[in-house]
């Protein structure tokens, strides 16, 4: 397990080899080992192989061809329409419907996606997630037929890897452990943690391209504008409203 961590790496080329059922059911098993809030799972996996539902998948993932090639998508869903319904019917009162709830889940599937990502690298399968799910949240649920309470978070494609590429480059550890307490930053830590990264081939390349000043302007200007980051806010923010998560009163 130690190796496979260590070294991870998102595959977007995928071969058109199924995944067993048995493989995947120890893949998904190994995801519901997964901490949960007081192991109450409140999450959901809705597991797709179906070619034509993965074709309306890859229409929602902006067209990403990682989805239709790869054999099985996964989407990890906030889901508290089980748990909400388990204690209806065992006359308990729930009061799952606000966004602290919808967070909860929220962490819940999410620590679940990752122990599916981890079982499926130790089978030699390649894994990416696809942060799309958030961008086009409704959509999904559209496609999904997620009921009330149930909110996409995130997806994975999982097959066998058509490609090998190297090691997504990662800042140093100082740059995200803080000891004790949170320790802020100074312009000189800024340039020593981004140092590396900033000059990269790649980094300089991407620059190059985007015709711009720094790395830094590339992420704010083009990848993920302050535009297109509230307007999706506001779409996911309204799709958790939606689902019955935003009774915040009383």
């Amino acid at each position: 397990m130690k190796e496979t961590i260590f070294q991870h790496r998102s595959i977007r080329k995928y071969k058109p080899d199924p995944v067993s059922p048995e493989v995947l059911k120890q893949i998904l098993e190994a995801g519901t080992r997964a901490s949960t809030t007081g192991n109450m799972q409140v999450y959901s996996m809705v597991v797709t192989t179906d070619q034509s539902i993965r074709q309306k998948l890859w229409e929602a993932h902006f067209k990403q061809n990682m989805v239709l090639e790869a054999p099985v998508h996964i989407t990890f869903c906030a889901d508290f329409n089980r748990f909400t319904k388990w204690c209806t019917y065992r006359e308990a009162e729930p009061g799952y419907d606000n966004f602290l709830s919808f967070f909860t889940a929220a962490i819940d599937a999410l620590l679940v996606s990752e122990n599916v990502a981890l079982a499926a690298e130790e089978y030699g399968l390649g894994i990416c997630y696809l942060g799309t799910v958030t961008y086009m949240a409704k959509r999904f649920s559209e496609i999904l037929q997620l009921p009330r309470l149930v909110v996409p978070v995130a997806a994975m494609v999982i097959g066998m890897p058509a490609e090998d590429p190297g090691l997504t480059d990662r800042l140093p550890l100082d740059a995200v452990v803080h000891n004790e307490v949170y320790h802020d930053y100074s312009p000189a830590d800024i340039d020593k943690f981004y140092r590396d990264k900033e000059n990269l081939p790649a980094s300089k390349k991407f620059v190059e391209e985007n015709k711009k000043k720094t790395l830094a302007q590339v992420f704010t200007d083009i990848r993920y504008t302050a535009k297109d980051n509230r307007f999706f806010s506001r779409e996911f923010l309204e799709l958790i409203k939606d689902k019955g998560f935003m009774n915040n009163e009383g």
